[in-house]
């Protein structure tokens, strides 16, 4: 039996320099995002939502899973790439440090996980959850490096920003076939399941 496969990224975050990132929470865009498209009934065919346990992913995942009724699953290692080392980095200097993430990836960008590392790793846990699905469409929730990372291994190109989210804050979507494991298109606005 096929099934759609989807990969989430977690809309517009409330930034805090003095929070861990991974405890950030989705800002009032964010959740206003989330709240219209759990509303739109776009996602009906949706039977299992899993979830980053970072909390802007699980701010995510826990309305839409609410609004169709569907368990909510939290996987530890679909956090996204580990960037604890450097801690948090203003808007320019972070953003200099992804280049280098996804243009070096086999190096650690100042002690950050490796896109290698991380890809290896989003892969794996995918790959698992899929192992044994067996009816309705299946909704990843997680984080736009690990997606992208997720989204070059299962199109078959190299790792590259070039495939990333883009400008905006998050709150982008791919599909993939889960018997081809070959995604339809990039990254897309999760307005356009509305």
């Amino acid at each position: 039996m096929t099934f759609k496969v989807r990969y989430l990224s977690h809309p517009q975050v409330l930034i805090d320099p003095a929070k861990d990132v991974t405890r950030w929470s989705l800002n009032d865009t964010g959740h206003a995002r989330v709240a219209q498209l759990a509303a739109s009934g776009r996602l009906a065919d949706t039977t299992r939502i899993i979830s980053s346990a970072e909390t802007k992913a699980l701010e995510t995942a826990q309305p839409l899973a609410d609004a169709l009724n569907c368990p909510l699953e939290t996987r530890a290692d679909m956090h996204e790439n580990d960037r604890s080392a450097t801690g948090f980095l203003p808007p320019d200097a972070f953003e200099q440090m992804a280049d280098r993430f996804f243009a070096e990836p086999d190096q650690s960008a100042a002690g950050w996980e490796t896109a290698r590392a991380a890809q290896a790793r989003i892969c794996a846990e995918v790959e698992a959850c899929l192992d044994g699905h067996t009816g309705g469409d299946l909704l990843f929730v997680g984080h736009g490096a690990v997606g992208t990372l997720l989204y070059c291994a299962l199109a078959g190109v190299p790792i590259s920003r070039t495939h990333d989210q883009g400008p905006g804050g998050g709150g982008n979507y791919y599909a993939f076939d889960a018997d081809t494991r070959r995604p339809g298109s990039g990254w897309r606005p999760m307005e356009e399941l509305i």
